[in-house]
C-alpha cells in the first residue's frame, strides 16, 4: 500500500508556492486530477495526492491552477431530482421570433433567470434553443410552459418532448482525449 501524506493542505492564500508553470496543455497528473474529482469532489487534498501518485503540496497546487483557469469551474452536491419531487423531465425547443442579436440576448437573460430550466444550449437546425426543464409532474409543466415559458420576449413557439426514464445522466466528462498529454513531472 502505498504511504499516504498526511499534512494539511497548504492554507488558500499561501503565496510562497510558486505557480504551476504557464501553459495550455494538461498532463497527466492534471488528467488523473480531473478524473478523480469527477468520481468523488469530496476527497481530502491527502487523498488526492494519493490516488494520483504525487505529494500533497504539488497536488494542491495544480488543483489551485486547475480552479484558477476555469477548468474545474466549481463543487456541487448531485441530487437525485426524483427524490426531491421534481418527477417531469422535458426537453423543449424553444424557436424565437426574431433572431437578431438584441431579441436573442432578451430571451437568453430570461431563461437563465427561470430556475426550471437546468441548462440552455443555443442550437442549429430547426429552432433557435434546445432546454431541459424540470417540474414536479406533467401538469406542473403544462402550467409553467403556458404562464411562463410563452411570455418569454421574442418566443415564437415551443416543441416539448418529455423524458419517459433516464438511460444515463450526470456523467462525469470523458477525458480520454487527453490521455496521451505529455510533461508528466511534478510540479
Amino acid at each position: 500500500m502505498p504511504s499516504r501524506d498526511l499534512k494539511p493542505a497548504p492554507p488558500a492564500d499561501d503565496t510562497s508556492l510558486p505557480a504551476r508553470p504557464p501553459g495550455d496543455r494538461l498532463d497527466r497528473y492534471d488528467v488523473a486530477i480531473l478524473a478523480e474529482l469527477q468520481r468523488d469532489a469530496r476527497l481530502s487534498n491527502a487523498e488526492l495526492a494519493s490516488r494520483i501518485g504525487l505529494s500533497a503540496a504539488p497536488t494542491w497546487r495544480r488543483v489551485k491552477w486547475l480552479e484558477s483557469q476555469g477548468i474545474i469551474s466549481g463543487y456541487r452536491a448531485e441530487i437525485d431530482r426524483r427524490k426531491i419531487g421534481l418527477g417531469a423531465l422535458a426537453f423543449v425547443r424553444v424557436d424565437a421570433e426574431r433572431n437578431n442579436g438584441e431579441a436573442t440576448a432578451l430571451l437568453e437573460d430570461a431563461i437563465r433567470a427561470l430556475p426550471e430550466v437546468v441548462s440552455c444550449h443555443y442550437i442549429s437546425g430547426a429552432g433557435t434553443f434546445e432546454l431541459q426543464v424540470l417540474t414536479t409532474d406533467l401538469d406542473a409543466y403544462s402550467r409553467w410552459a403556458h404562464d411562463t415559458l410563452f411570455r418569454l420576449p421574442n418566443v415564437k413557439d415551443i416543441h416539448t418532448s418529455f423524458s419517459l426514464g433516464e438511460v444515463k445522466s450526470g456523467a462525469a466528462l470523458p477525458l480520454g482525449h487527453l490521455q496521451g498529454v505529455s510533461g508528466s513531472s511534478a510540479r
